[in-house]
Parts: structure tokens; sequence; C-alpha cells
């Protein structure tokens, strides 16, 4: 029975940093296709567009004498047509590449739940981590919520409570590497 107890002792020092190690990874994955989404839709064609309007818009502003409106007007309009072509390739390219990472999102998401799932079966009635009771006063019977009973003076960690504070921290530390 003590040989039999060491390997499990082992195995659940490993099972918390492994969650959440997991749990981090989906997070930091989840932020990064976010962030791809924002900035993919910066083409060239789009940056040259917006020089160019950018360009006329100044050039116009440079015609400020009542025998040059006609010329401004002209290149506001030269301008305005601009913005509408770059706002139909902005409408073209966004629904392809928003499309695209949307389903990255889905798929990521969908593996997230499997992982949470799969974690919650295997570690229902098992404790995930074993803490000191002084350092989780308050807190230790929700923390040992699914995990059975305080051991001497320590209190065990469940899977749920465990999956939930590692989300939490996750979503911290990934917007710190922002």
């Amino acid at each position: 029975m003590e040989g039999d107890e060491a390997p499990l002792q082992r195995q659940r020092s490993i099972v918390a940093p492994l969650i959440f190690s997991i749990v981090v990874l989906f997070q930091l994955a989840s932020r990064r296709l976010e962030l791809l989404k924002r900035n993919a839709s910066k083409s060239e064609k789009e940056v040259q567009l917006r020089a160019e309007i950018k360009r006329l818009y100044k050039e116009a502003s440079t015609f400020s004498q009542p025998s040059t409106f006609a010329q401004a007007a002209k290149l506001r309009r030269l301008a305005a047509a601009k913005e509408k072509e770059l706002t139909n390739y902005q409408e073209s390219q966004g629904k392809e590449v928003k499309m695209s990472y949307d389903l990255y999102l889905k798929i990521l998401f969908i593996l997230k739940v499997i992982a949470y799932f799969l974690f919650i079966c295997w570690y229902w009635r098992a404790p995930v981590a074993v803490v000191s009771q002084q350092l989780v006063q308050p807190f230790g019977k929700l923390l040992s919520w699914t995990a059975g009973d305080h051991l001497t003076n320590n209190v065990t960690v469940g899977v749920i409570p465990w999956l939930i504070l590692s989300t939490r921290v996750s979503k911290f530390v990934a917007r710190i590497l922002k």
C-alpha cells in the first residue's frame, strides 16, 4: 500500500500544473486568433488606397483660393470615390477573413470544451492539488468541492474550482502578455 501511494502522490502533483498549462495554452491561442483576425484586414492594397485618399485630401486642402475651388472640389470627389472603393474592398475581404478565423475560433472552443469535460470526468472525485489550509482559509470548502474531505491540515482542491481558477488566471496572463 505504501508503494502504491507514491506514484499517486506524484500524479497529483503533476495534474494541477498540467491542467493549468493546457488552460493557458487554450487562452493564448484564442487571444492570438482574435489578434490575427483584427489585423488580417490590413492588406497592401488597403494601405495604398488609404495613402492615396490622404494625399488627395491634403492636396485639396492646399487649394483655398476661390479661383482654385473647382480643382479642390474635383480632388475631394476623387477622394470620396477612392473611399467608396476602399469600403467595398474591406467588405469583400473582411467577410472572407472573418469567416476563416471564426471557424478556427469555433474549433478551438470545441476542443476547449472537450478538454474541460475530460478533465472533469477523470478527476471528478480525486483531488487535483493539496494546499495548506492556512493559505486558503476562508475558501477551503469552496476549493475542495467535488474533491472529498479535508486532510489533516491541508485542503484538497477539486477539478472544477481548479479549472475556474486556472481560466481566470490564464485570462489575466494573456492580457498581460498582449
